[in-house]
């Protein structure tokens, strides 16, 4: 193909995000932050996940392969965690507590493992109890397969809903004309178990002949952020596109989210994946970026702690490295804003028990932004 072609496309793949649920497709930058970034917990390579236990200490994993208490301003390196097989995208990846953590102890991780019969790796989840800093009781809920050498798009995130139901991603780990519409192979998906790794006899492929059962949702790329909606209690996730076309979707039951036979994006050669950006009995996105962010985490602002953002939606931006403000009216984004501009790649952002969002920086550690008086 040659340039002025590739060229068109690009540009009719940017002019059909301008009319967008975003019209301008723009984000901007406060003139005046109504927080200050605190670096609350310093020297972290890659912290990829983050949770809050009971007691205001923190759980961190590194992408590399370590958990990290931090208590206090120190850090303890939680022992008998699982093999990880770090490569590429793929290695320690989400934590999270049981929505009942204070009464059952459990607490759940997602990982790129080495288990099984082919070589390479492919994510994993299981939970876990922690006694004297160490992981007890491990049980794998879920390990997809097949293992694969390659080092890309293994997810994956971690996040219950109202029910108690366990939802977590799994990217399409580089094969993208094979897992993701395919509902017999792992990869591409969003899915759903009970807490200790039964499937649920209303997912809704369990009664399909060679089906992954734990499959809730399929066609998606790599999912590297899942939230429960705080009103509808509806999950959502973002996940990264190519070039464009990374996306905020609300997940459905047995939805197809169209990766790779529709898409806002095109390969990152610049030449196009599909002339096709939706198609009947493909869900659409809610937003889309243009050129892509590289999204990674999300939460929801719930507290009132900063003025004007409750309700807002947060997302990470790897590529741009910054932090995303998003305003909504119910699934329409209606303003975009940049926050934590340049501090770094954003991996992970949570809000905490105490109202203030900590985000979770690579290189540098968990800043909290602490509201302005």
């Amino acid at each position: 193909m040659n340039k002025s072609v590739i060229f068109l496309y690009f540009f009719v793949v940017m002019l059909s995000t301008s009319c967008a649920q975003n019209p301008e497709n723009k984000v901007s930058t406060p003139q005046n932050s109504p927080f200050t970034a605190m670096l609350f917990v310093d020297e972290l390579q890659i912290p990829w996940g983050f949770a809050f236990l009971p007691d205001g200490s923190m759980l961190i994993t590194e992408k590399s392969g370590e958990i990290i208490h931090f208590y206090e301003g120190k850090k303890t390196i939680i022992t008998n965690i699982p093999e990880i097989y770090a490569r590429g995208q793929g290695g320690l990846l989400d934590i999270a507590l049981h929505p009942k953590y204070e009464e059952n102890g459990w607490l759940y991780l997602s990982y790129a493992s080495p288990d099984g019969n082919e070589k390479g790796g492919h994510t994993a989840i299981m939970r876990a109890k922690l006694k004297d800093n160490a992981l007890v009781d491990k049980q794998v809920l879920y390990k997809a397969s097949p293992n694969t050498t390659k080092g890309q798009h293994f997810g994956s995130r971690i996040v219950f809903d109202n029910d108690g139901y366990l939802y977590f991603s799994i990217g399409e780990r580089g094969e993208r004309d094979i897992n993701p519409q395919d509902i017999t192979r792992d990869g591409g998906k969003i899915y759903r178990l009970y807490d200790d790794g039964r499937v649920p006899k209303d997912n809704p492929f369990v009664n399909q002949s060679g089906a992954k059962t734990a499959i809730y949702s399929y066609g998606h790329r790599n999912p590297q952020g899942l939230v429960k909606h705080p009103d509808t209690g509806e999950i959502w996730d973002n996940e990264h596109g190519p070039r464009g076309g990374d996306e905020i979707n609300v997940i459905k039951k047995g939805a197809n989210y169209g990766w790779p036979v529709i898409t806002y994006g095109i390969n990152y050669s610049g030449t196009p994946i599909t002339d096709k950006t939706e198609m009947a009995g493909m869900e659409q996105p809610i937003h889309y970026w243009v050129p892509s962010i590289a999204p990674s985490g999300m939460e929801f602002v719930t507290s009132d702690v900063y003025p004007g953002w409750k309700n807002s939606l947060l997302v990470g931006s790897l590529a741009f490295q910054y932090l995303e403000r998003l305003e909504l009216d119910g699934t329409k984004v209606t303003l975009r804003e940049k926050l934590l501009d340049g501090e770094g790649r954003v991996r992970c952002v949570k809000q905490g028990p105490d109202g203030l969002i900590y985000v979770a920086v690579e290189g540098k550690g968990i800043y909290k932004l602490v509201p302005k008086n």
